[in-house]
């Protein structure tokens, strides 16, 4: 039977580890085994970087674009040079389809850490059972993170954490400053996205029911954290998909859009918009009043191999490895800028609160918006559709 590129390589590991084959004949026989099958370059480079570092290997998914490359760069590169183990990472489009893999697999086998978005899916995580418990003790650096940040965390699973917050940002509202001038955007707020002056110049989220929800209730008036009329919130929904040229599904794609001018209007993630703006394009950006604030998480899954787990979340706590990554993806870190100096690329980032309070911001509340999740998300799938 054909044997697989991937299988070969697990089949000739385990050959290393029963001491059959040294690690000098394992590399020669790894380049027959993907010569034999066709394979080079990255998928080579991804296997003989696996068996050169010869420790343990821990699966990440993130966000991708400039998210991942800032933490590669920054946090697991350094991290594998420094103990020999191994961050096997990838990308999804929302945490919604990991989870589904995982409840399909039964376990969550093959992914440990994921860079999970907000509390409520915290939350969610956590009820289903695929928390952990980290042993802090060997998470030095989480001393230095914001309380403020750390306590949303705590309300849910207290004397414990299954994650250590990581960044925080907003989703706010990105224009186009050589079509739409700053005084009409931040006039119109929220409504800005209905502008029908601007139809087929307008672009949104479409990964995430909750966001649009928010947005749905700021133009109908309403507190996010508190809504009583959901039929204003849909049918605000309804008239700003008539406007839209295209619901974006990464941070890559929202760039892309952004970038190429063909969409002048979109809520964006304050760090992606922080990034075009680095790379000089005409970008504004700005937070309604009653914005989308967020905070980031690295969640250890259950299963995960904890002490390498942990070894790595507080590599990544590290102020030197924190505030590179922050710089490089452009999302201020969750460390407390009264403990750690900051530094001035960090303190223009868009959402950065130099107290370390976060008092300026909002978030989601779970308890709000996680029991209705069910019946809500139906509806934006059917909007969606064009119902």
């Amino acid at each position: 039977m054909k044997m697989d590129s991937t299988r070969r390589y697990e089949v000739l590991r385990e050959r290393v580890g029963n001491g059959n084959v040294d690690r000098r004949s394992f590399m020669r026989l790894l380049g027959f085994a993907g010569l034999a099958a066709g394979v080079s370059g990255g998928v080579m480079t991804g296997l003989s970087r696996r068996a050169l570092a010869g420790g343990t290997e821990i699966y990440f998914e993130g966000w991708g674009g400039v998210v991942s490359e800032a933490l590669r760069k920054y946090a697991f590169d350094p991290y594998e040079k420094k103990t020999g183990n191994t961050v096997v990472d990838s990308t999804f489009g929302g945490e919604a389809e990991v989870l589904t893999k995982v409840r399909a697999a039964g376990s969550a086998k093959g992914h440990n850490v994921l860079h999970s978005s907000g509390v409520d899916w915290y939350k969610r995580w956590v009820d289903a059972g695929y928390g952990t418990k980290l042993n802090e003790a060997n998470i030095p650096n989480l001393a230095n993170v914001m309380a403020a940040i750390i306590k949303p965390f705590h309300a849910i699973t207290p004397g414990y954490l299954s994650a250590v917050p990581y960044d925080y940002g907003t989703t706010g509202i990105a224009y186009n400053t050589e079509h739409v001038s700053k005084e009409k955007a931040e006039k119109l707020g929220a409504n800005l996205l209905l502008d029908k002056s601007l139809k087929g110049k307008i672009g949104g989220w479409g990964g995430d029911w909750a966001n649009r929800a928010w947005y749905g209730a700021l133009q109908s008036g309403q507190d996010p954290n508190n809504i009583t009329d959901w039929d204003a919130v849909w049918a605000k929904v309804r008239e700003h998909r008539a406007l839209v040229l295209k619901y974006w599904s990464s941070g890559a794609e929202l760039m892309d859009l952004l970038a190429k001018g063909e969409i002048w209007v979109t809520e964006a993630w304050s760090g992606r918009v922080a990034a075009l703006q680095a790379q000089g394009h005409p970008i504004g950006y700005f937070d309604p009043k009653n914005g989308l604030a967020w905070m980031e998480s690295m969640f250890v899954l259950k299963g995960s191999p904890m002490a390498e787990a942990e070894e790595l979340l507080n590599f990544m706590l590290a102020p030197e490895t924190a505030i590179a990554v922050a710089e490089g993806q452009k999302y201020p870190s969750s460390l407390d800028p009264e403990k750690v100096k900051m530094t001035k690329i960090i303190e223009g980032l868009p959402a950065y609160d130099p107290t370390g309070k976060l008092a300026g911001l909002v978030f989601r509340d779970p308890s709000k918006w996680n029991p209705v999740e069910k019946k809500e998300r139906k509806m934006w799938d059917r909007i969606k559709k064009g119902a």
